[in-house]
């Protein structure tokens, strides 16, 4: 009877902290993003020392969302760089991404607002500089650095400068030192499975979308998943197809999170809000859409300059915030060489035309 009754309370005991971790007023957003309009004068550069990374959202008592400040980035106006996450405790720091190579410092000056343990962990979710940025700094401070393997061939291999001269080669610390792959047969698998301070942490590859190295981060018992940058709500979607993404890919990948997150799920895109899996319908519907009338076009024999003039984005303006015409124009762009057909991925790496 002694035993039965203690498994009871240990029972009641782990609900109890379960449902504490996944509804004790979590997610705080604490510095929401702007919302714009935001314009910058021609020759505009962005002014790196002005930026802040700040803590902008706490998901549960130890994992924290990093963000930078808005208005001053033109190429993320809505606040500087991609989300960064840092999950913290007893085990010391597991971090989601880095920021810019120019707010490094700022970035690990936020973490020790909230934190002194040692940086140990470091997933990449996607090539870009505003999240992987940081690399080399973060990994000089004693983090292993995770992610796909397409990644780490495309940061090896950096296409030419617009000139047309070679990139720099990559600083070596700042290259992921273990990698994982896409398996088509398993999506949705995780590749990596860390228990941390408390939490399970699920690094899970993601088939080609944003870019050919994609990986979404899930957090188990704080059911948050960030989702980096294959969904946005602020300017329209950009699949970096040069770097081996595509729009269906990134349909793809929405359905995946629809059957990977529960209703209640927190999604984490690297930019725009936060959002629920629901929240992803709307997405998916308007790349369906324009999808289908840019072939329709171009299959009449339609040029670019055709497809542009079209203005096929109208009916989603309203709201989609952060909706520039570069914004609008890039979005159509890939869309109109995607249903063309797009060239094969090698290394992480897309052939695609100059434009």
């Amino acid at each position: 009877m002694k035993t039965r009754a203690l498994l009871l309370v240990v029972l009641v005991a782990g609900l109890s902290a379960l449902a504490w971790a996944q509804s004790a007023g979590y997610p705080i957003t604490l510095i929401p993003p702007g919302k714009g309009p935001f314009t910058f004068p021609e020759g505009y550069q962005t002014p790196w020392d002005k930026i802040d990374i700040m803590v902008t959202a706490k998901m549960s008592p130890n994992l924290f969302v990093l963000h930078g400040s808005e208005g001053l980035d033109p190429a993320h106006p809505d606040a500087s760089g991609g989300r960064a996450m840092a999950l913290f405790g007893p085990d010391g720091v597991l971090l989601v991404d880095t920021e810019n190579r120019q707010v490094a410092e700022k970035t690990l000056k936020a973490i020790r607002t909230f934190t002194d343990g040692p940086i140990r962990v470091l997933v990449n979710t996607h090539i870009h500089p505003d999240h992987t940025g940081a690399n080399a700094f973060f990994a000089k401070q004693g983090a292993l650095i995770f992610a796909q393997d397409d990644l780490r061939n495309e940061m090896l291999r950096p296409p030419p400068r617009a000139n047309g001269q070679p990139a720099p080669a990559p600083d070596p610390a700042a290259v992921p030192v273990s990698t994982y792959v896409y398996n088509p047969r398993t999506p949705g698998e995780p590749a990596v499975t860390i228990n941390m301070n408390g939490e399970t942490v699920d690094f899970i590859p993601m088939m080609p979308s944003h870019t050919a190295g994609d990986t979404i981060v899930r957090f188990r018992k704080a059911n948050v998943i960030y989702i980096e940058d294959f969904y946005r709500n602020f300017g329209y979607p950009f699949a970096d197809q040069a770097n081996g993404g595509s729009i269906n890919g990134m349909l793809e990948a929405v359905d995946l999170i629809e059957k990977l997150a529960g209703p209640d799920t927190t999604l984490v895109p690297g930019h725009g809000t936060l959002v629920k899996k629901k929240d992803l319908l709307p997405y998916r519907a308007m790349l369906v859409d324009v999808m289908a009338r840019v072939k329709t076009l171009r299959d009449q024999g339609k040029s670019l300059k055709d497809v542009l003039a079209a203005n096929l984005t109208a009916p989603y303006d309203k709201t989609t915030l952060g909706d520039t015409q570069q914004s609008k124009d890039r979005f159509i762009t890939e869309v109109y060489d995607e249903v063309g057909g797009l060239p094969p991925v090698v290394d992480g790496k897309r052939k695609m035309p100059a434009r």
